[in-house]
């Protein structure tokens, strides 16, 4: 008995020991919204074969901007810049490029312990959920390293990879109330500016609802730069059934409101605001009553620009009601 024991005890140790061996580079927090501030803090369990850490190189995936690091003391901070695949909003501004690798250097983490680093910046432009991995590759002098970079193939589980990088996964902006997540930085997302050939697309708000509504409204600025007038065809949402394209109009001193089967011209050179009181957004059937600070997602089909993915901000509660036809 003692012997089996024994033998079981060496057994549970070895499968510690290769486990800690094997533990892999990730982050605290492994869940994000999209249209939000994260702070993306990544864990270094163990050194290269016993051999103390010198360098962290961490990779930013599409979609990860504006990234700031953490200053670590003892470490210098290594900043690699370049070109965004696509354009991002920063407060108001169109941003194109900005940091796509940190790297902490010269530092010295001994392989008796483990150490964090982080990095601030805001997830942007995903519309469902979503992985994104950040490849992250230690060194251990000048010749040794681990390379955290495997990224799983579609329906592969990431356990079965040696050195999986790291990921976080996204959910959509409309989910982000249920994680806890930055709801001022999705609140500011009605500023966002969004172009579409010739169409400029920006100031997307809605109002917040009373609980147990069914109809919310809301809209959007469509500026057309273009020589070629464009019709806003159609206009859909996960957050709603169906969407509407409505006008408000006077009639004998009545506001009455119509919905518009033929879309909203987008004339060539003008700007065309969809607000409470003319042009307007009605969602139909909404599956959860818009809240402010929340965000919801529209995908816009105009007849030459195509379709747009857009976020409409909720603001405030509104006031009054519609009569109509």
């Amino acid at each position: 008995m003692t012997q089996t024991r024994t033998a079981l005890l060496a057994l549970i140790l070895s499968l510690a020991g290769a486990a800690a061996a094997h533990a892999h580079a990730s982050f605290e927090d492994d869940e994000a919204a999209s249209e939000s501030g994260f702070k993306a803090v990544l864990q270094i369990p163990h050194g290269c074969d016993g051999k103390a850490t010198t360098e962290v190189q961490v990779k930013l995936p599409e979609g990860f901007v504006f990234a700031k690091p953490q200053p670590k003391a003892g470490w210098e901070i290594e900043i690699i810049r370049g070109d965004y695949q696509k354009s991002y909003d920063n407060h108001g501004k169109t941003v194109t490029s900005g940091p796509l690798e940190i790297r902490w250097k010269n530092g010295n983490l001994s392989d008796d312990y483990y150490d964090t680093f982080a990095i601030k910046g805001t997830i942007s432009g995903f519309d469902k959920q979503t992985d994104i991995a950040f490849p992250v590759t230690q060194l251990c002098g000048a010749t040794d390293k681990v390379a955290w970079d495997e990224i799983p193939a579609e329906g592969q589980d990431a356990h079965s990879l040696k050195h999986p990088a790291p990921t976080v996964t996204v959910t959509p902006a409309t989910a982000a109330g249920h994680h806890g997540h930055d709801m001022a930085a999705m609140a500011g997302m009605g500023n966002t500016t969004v172009k579409a050939g010739s169409l400029e697309i920006s100031g997307g708000a809605l109002k917040a609802m009373l609980p147990g509504a069914k109809v919310g409204g809301g809209g959007f600025t469509v500026k057309n730069d273009g020589s070629e007038d464009d019709t806003l065809i159609s206009v859909e949402s996960p957050a709603a059934g169906r969407v509407e394209l409505h006008e408000m109009t006077m009639q004998n001193d009545v506001m009455k409101m119509r919905k518009l089967e033929q879309g909203i011209a987008i004339p060539a050179g003008a700007t065309v605001a969809l607000a409470s009181g003319g042009l307007h957004l009605m969602f139909m059937d909404v599956k959860k009553p818009f809240a402010a600070g929340d965000s919801v997602p529209v995908t816009l089909t105009f007849e030459k620009a195509g379709k747009v993915d857009y976020m409409l901000a909720v603001g405030d509660a509104a006031g009054g009601t519609h009569k109509h036809n």
